[in-house]
């Protein structure tokens, strides 16, 4: 393990032992501190923060755009905070943490027994709405993991996952969709984290009027198992209580091929995910590239 590695890893490994032992007021004003330096700071993942929200406000000034990516370090720390603490949280502090407005989408679709598939972008947190659902609802589900770098920062992030209720398979491997097809023919829920593709083999969508590429997991899970697919976005106000939204139904088009089915779905997640982001651009964590006029200087500048 490099040097940068093993200073990451160690890094998070104080945060979770750490944080989670602060008084809540107390990890409210270090994240806030910590997100404020970041923001002066103005590295890469800031300025890039910008960039994204300047799609997302395409009227906003260069004031409204810094006061937009300072409150964006703020939530961005906010998730952090809440995730270091939430394995120390008690159920029910977990329990009255988060309301979702028309929750009866998923539990109607659990009852049913044809399968959910919840999709999500990066909004406030989702590990928060994930420990909820394993706790208020009781019900377990299974999710996918980017696996990070160093090693030992992914196996701490899939403990953290798992002592929060949640079966969690690696990204890449290849086998990954399968045992979701299984979990979702038996009925089960599975969560994806779906606004930012990283097999680079994703589905080209419309997103604040440019060309984005998100995953086709969701579509082509609701398609080959029968599965419900729900949109939620998440977001933060002035209380300790994160908010959220369960979209209505993405249905699966009655005609067309494979590909025309699962690109109409995702630009309809897409179109879901663009609304809660629209509402509260400042919850969104995307502090790396997204749109192809970013990620391929011939497409357009960066």
């Amino acid at each position: 393990m490099s040097t940068a590695d093993r200073l990451t890893d160690s890094l998070y490994g104080l945060g979770w032992s750490t944080v989670k032992k602060l008084p809540e007021p107390a990890a409210v004003r270090l994240g806030r501190t910590i997100a404020d330096l970041a923001w002066k700071k103005r590295g890469k993942g800031v300025r890039r923060l910008e960039s994204n929200y300047a799609r997302v406000v395409p009227d906003a000034t260069p004031e409204r755009l810094a006061e937009l990516s300072r409150a964006g370090m703020r939530s961005y720390l906010r998730y952090w905070m809440e995730s270091f603490r939430l394995p120390a949280w008690s159920a029910e502090r977990v329990r009255t943490g988060f309301d979702p407005k028309d929750i009866h989408f998923l539990t109607d679709g659990l009852a049913s027994g044809r399968g959910v598939v919840l999709a999500l972008p990066h909004l406030a947190n989702w590990d928060l709405a994930g420990a909820w659902v394993t706790t208020k609802l009781g019900t377990p589900f299974t999710t996918v993991a980017e696996r990070l770098k160093p090693e030992t920062l992914y196996d701490r992030f899939v403990a953290y996952r798992e002592g929060l209720g949640m079966e969690v398979l690696p990204h890449s491997g290849g086998s990954a969709f399968g045992t979701l097809a299984r979990r979702l023919r038996d009925g089960g829920l599975v969560c994806l984290v779906a606004d930012r593709d990283l097999s680079a083999s994703g589905v080209e969508v419309d997103f604040f009027g440019e060309t984005a590429r998100m995953p086709a997991g969701p579509a082509l899970l609701a398609q080959q198992t029968g599965a419900l697919l729900l949109p939620v976005t998440l977001w933060y106000d002035d209380s300790p209580v994160m908010k959220g939204q369960v979209h209505p139904p993405i249905e699966v088009p009655e005609s067309g091929t494979r590909a025309e089915k699962t690109s109409v779905m995702t630009q309809a997640l897409a179109n879901a995910f663009a609304t809660g982001i629209a509402d509260h651009p400042e919850d969104w964590h995307m502090l790396q590239r997204l749109w192809l006029a970013d990620l391929d200087p011939a497409k357009g500048p960066s």
